[in-house]
């Protein structure tokens, strides 16, 4: 697990020096990425710097080190996260006469460059990974994300410079970029919590798509592309729905009793392969069922007790930790614990905008970087149950949705239009449930409109961000299935498409990278979603409990009732937080004077928001806290500008 950052220039009129030293300023503000090598490459006849952040996972000797060179001098890369399959690449491309100096997955990807071509050697990659490639015979830059979107990647435009790397904080490094705030982006966090993808925070600023190639031509940023359209110009190798449509065109044909044993394959080969390291590996065990099933499998497979890592919280209806006990005693893994107070808590809250460098507002992240750092004093890489909810139909909202749409359906249309008609325009009426939010679906013209619902903040985040635009996301669309398979399968697509990636997977890996921890999700191995995909609904959605396949499987490894009990999530009281320790600070942020100085929202409006949570109306706090993480980073931002060198770490 890594860091990457370069730049390209529109023309080479810089000395290699000079280039390398650029490359290597933004390299370094990734230096919690990677703390165990750095690394810097540059070409000043092309303007091409690549630089590197090495945490070192697989072959710890130098002949890991980055950037790499191909065994032909054609191919430079940098590169981050772990390509699982790399033994059996590797012994392909041995009997296809490639020689290796050392074991790295690296230098295993770039035989298969050499071998394949690009795009068909990312294709055979099973992994998690982000990477920069330059091509030095066609002087092009190739960036590629994995399928599913577990390593991050930015990319843009620096004055008129080209520039990409692993957080934006390495951006931020460089001399030109100075790119203002995209109100449009602003807009997305608001209504989602965070900004997904190909959007980001500050303008002429993009991020690669999961499962996404880019390709960039050195002749075409010489042109001046600052216009660039990332949605026209990202090219998507694995694409979720174009996948499900087709394991769904191809379902699985046997009883649950052979889907039980072919899922249990497939997730004992997701975990081994991602046991694989030379550094020790543990597991995050919140004690609900994807933690465990992944913690089962890992104790199966594995020698000596695992390494598990809980986190529990005093006088908090949301500690867990006792569940995780329980799972850990019955596995035998060499389980650890840590109960953290309230102020412990807290402590994190100041520390998120650096940590995340883009505004992000899953309270969530706080319990996460505080597990993550509990594993980090024994491990160095950390297996995580991400990914069983979308795939198997674990959220409760799910059913909710469902409900409402065949209610719905069962009005007639005129009536049903009317009342859209008279639910419209009442913004954030909706958000407290009850009839408002009924209401505000009635307009629905599928399942994608009615899930939407669920899962949005701010109704109308444009009535509190004066001039921005509200860009589209999977979301927004009617059935995001285009008729194909059912309802259900039509939101855990939506989900897996965007809350998966943009939330839940960015939360983990800026967590786990804040404290140079390796994260990685076995139930998010591409072979398990599609072979999800394919199953029955009945397999996963079941009057005993939902993910009731992935339950099956639990019980061959746990008594029942470890099983079938209920699990509240991962959460964290802001409510309690804002009314409490947290109100000085919020109110600060949330000054009208501030807010109208600052000219980002309508401070009448946030105010009001601020008062009504104040006096005790529901549900307001989670309006507040987005707005809250954006002023937060704001300030960090502006601070970091400030800094000598830009740098985000001195903030």
């Amino acid at each position: 697990m890594c860091g990457l950052a370069g730049l390209l220039r529109p023309t080479p009129d810089l000395d290699e020096a000079t280039l390398a030293a650029l490359a290597a300023a933004m390299g370094d503000a990734l230096a919690h990425r990677g703390p165990d090598d750095r690394g810097v490459w540059a070409d000043a006849e092309a303007g091409v710097a690549l630089a590197h952040r090495r945490l070192s996972i697989l072959d710890l000797s130098p002949f890991g080190h980055q950037p790499m060179a191909s065994e032909d001098r054609r191919y430079v890369v940098v590169y981050n996260g772990e390509i699982y399959n790399f033994a059996e690449l590797r012994e392909v491309l041995v009997a296809r006469g490639h020689a290796f100096r050392g074991h790295s997955d690296t230098e295993v990807l770039l035989a298969a460059v050499m071998e394949w071509g690009v795009e068909e050697a990312i294709a055979r990659c099973n992994g998690m990974f982000a990477l920069a490639l330059w091509d030095r015979r066609e002087r092009c830059l190739w960036l590629a994300r994995d399928r599913v979107g577990k390593k991050p990647l930015y990319y843009g435009w620096a004055g008129e410079a080209f520039v990409f790397a692993s957080e934006l904080k390495a951006l931020w490094r460089h001399p030109a970029f100075d790119n203002p705030v995209n109100l449009d982006a602003l807009a997305l966090l608001l209504r989602l919590d965070y900004v997904p993808a190909p959007h980001s925070i500050h303008q002429r600023c993009f991020k690669l798509l999961p499962g996404a190639l880019l390709r960039v031509d050195a002749a075409a940023v010489a042109r001046g592309a600052g216009g660039h359209d990332p949605a026209r110009d990202q090219r998507r190798y694995w694409e979720p729905r174009a996948r499900m449509a087709a394991a769904l065109a191809q379902p699985f044909r046997g009883d649950v009793r052979e889907a039980e044993a072919r899922l249990d394959a497939l997730l004992r080969e997701a975990v081994a392969l991602r046991m694989v390291a030379d550094v020790p590996v543990g597991v995050f065990l919140s004690g609900g069922t994807d933690s465990s099933v992944v913690t089962a499998l890992m104790q199966a497979q594995s020698p000596r007790p695992v390494r598990s890592f809980t986190i529990g919280f005093e006088r908090s209806h949301h500690d867990e930790a006792h569940l995780a006990r329980e799972v850990a005693e019955h596995l035998r893994t060499e389980h650890t614990e840590l109960y953290v107070s309230g102020a412990d808590a807290l402590a994190v809250v100041p520390t998120l905008p650096a940590m995340f460098d883009e505004p992000f507002a899953d309270a969530s992240q706080v319990p996460t970087a505080l597990v993550a750092r509990l594993a980090r004093s024994a491990v160095t890489v950390a297996l995580s149950g991400d990914g069983g909810d979308e795939l198997f139909f674990g959220y409760k909202r799910y059913e909710r949705a469902l409900r409402n749409w065949r209610w719905l359906r069962r009005l007639p249309s005129p009536l049903r239009r009317a009342l859209a008609r008279a639910a419209a325009g009442q913004g954030e009426a909706s958000r407290a449930g009850g009839f408002a939010a009924l209401a505000a679906e009635m307009g629905a013209r599928g399942i994608g409109d009615v899930y939407r619902q669920r899962v949005l903040r701010w109704r109308d985040p444009q009535a509190a961000i004066p001039g921005a635009g509200l860009p589209e996301t999977f979301y927004d669309l009617p059935d995001p299935l285009g008729g194909q398979g059912t309802p259900a399968d039509a939101m855990m697509l939506a989900d897996f498409s965007v809350y998966l990636p943009e939330d839940l997977l960015c939360k983990v890996d800026r967590t786990s990278m804040a404290v140079s921890l390796e994260a990685r999700a076995p139930l998010l191995d591409w072979r398990v979603a599609e072979f999800a995909w394919s199953l029955p609904l009945a397999f996963k959605r079941h009057p005993g409990g939902n993910k009731h396949l992935l339950k099956r499987v639990l019980r061959r490894y746990l008594p029942d009732p470890m099983v079938d009990r209920g699990k509240r999530g991962f959460g964290a009281p802001v409510s309690a937080w804002l009314r409490g320790d947290l109100r000085e600070w919020a109110a600060a942020l949330l000054d009208q004077t501030r807010l109208r100085e600052e000219g980002y929202f309508d401070p009448g409006l946030v105010h009001a928001a601020w008062r009504l949570f104040l006096d005790g109306e529901r549900k307001w706090h989670t309006h507040l806290w987005n707005v809250l993480m954006f002023q937060a980073w704001h300030e960090h931002w502006r601070a970091c500008r400030r800094a000598p060198g830009g740098s985000a770490d001195r903030a």
